[in-house]
């Protein structure tokens, strides 16, 4: 039962900080990864209480969809950064083509 909660609060914490929040993309980014721990740790609690396979399998899948998308964010936000000089959200409107 203690998985289940770890897992609630780990996912309210990262809904809490994108939230409260919102002017470093970093941060952001960090906090999506904190609800993507989350749903992983609820996973394998499924898997444990159910005694399946599958919930172990979609935590795998799920670590390494989180793992490309913070690859990809960071590169995104490095080259940002090189061309703009901040990573701040409120500069992220001169994205528009």
């Amino acid at each position: 039962m203690s998985y289940l909660i770890l897992s609630i609060v780990i996912l309210l914490i990262g809904i809490l900080g994108i939230i409260l929040n919102r002017s470093n993309l970093i941060i952001m980014l960090m906090c999506v990864e904190l609800i993507l721990l989350a749903s992983t740790i609820l996973l394998l609690f499924e898997s444990r209480v159910l005694y399946t396979l599958s919930g172990q399998i979609f935590a795998i899948v799920i670590l390494t969809v989180a793992a490309a998308e913070s690859a990809i964010g960071l590169a995104i936000m490095v080259n940002y950064y090189r061309l703009r000089g901040t990573i701040a959200v409120r500069a992220l409107n001169l994205l528009r083509g």
